[in-house]
């Protein structure tokens, strides 16, 4: 029987650097992310609310790995799950019900938030 032993040494500021550099990699990510949809243009654009002033990232949970893009408006709902609307495309030329679907899984840019965390992450990191 062979005995074997080993040691390990946590090198704790390196790891508080690196779980940092996860908060603020994913809240640059949804700032990203934000950017990206309002100059896609695919969100339905009348007097510039539901783009502008009422769509937000909630950083509210940032520490337990969850952020959210939001509108606030009491219409945004009725209007993304409607794609049946005929939007007009006079200031967004791509805007549409589902605006979201874009950056989902199976969507266009599906990668686009997976591919952008990865970047800050490295960047962050020191990787």
């Amino acid at each position: 029987m062979m005995k074997v032993k080993s040691r390990v040494k946590l090198n704790f500021p390196i790891i508080k650097k690196l779980t940092q550099a996860q908060v603020t990699a994913l809240e640059q990510t949804a700032e990203a992310l934000h950017t990206e949809i309002v100059q896609a243009q695919v969100v339905p654009r009348d007097t510039g609310n539901l783009q502008n002033e009422s769509f937000f990232v909630d950083y509210s949970e940032t520490r337990a790995g969850k952020i959210t893009l939001a509108h606030n408006t009491p219409y945004a709902r009725r209007i993304y799950f409607h794609p049946e609307y005929h939007f007009s495309k006079d200031e967004n030329p791509n805007a549409k019900g589902k605006w979201f679907e874009d950056w989902e899984p199976d969507g266009e840019n599906a990668d686009f938030a997976v591919e952008t965390y990865k970047k800050f992450y490295r960047r962050l990191g020191g990787l």
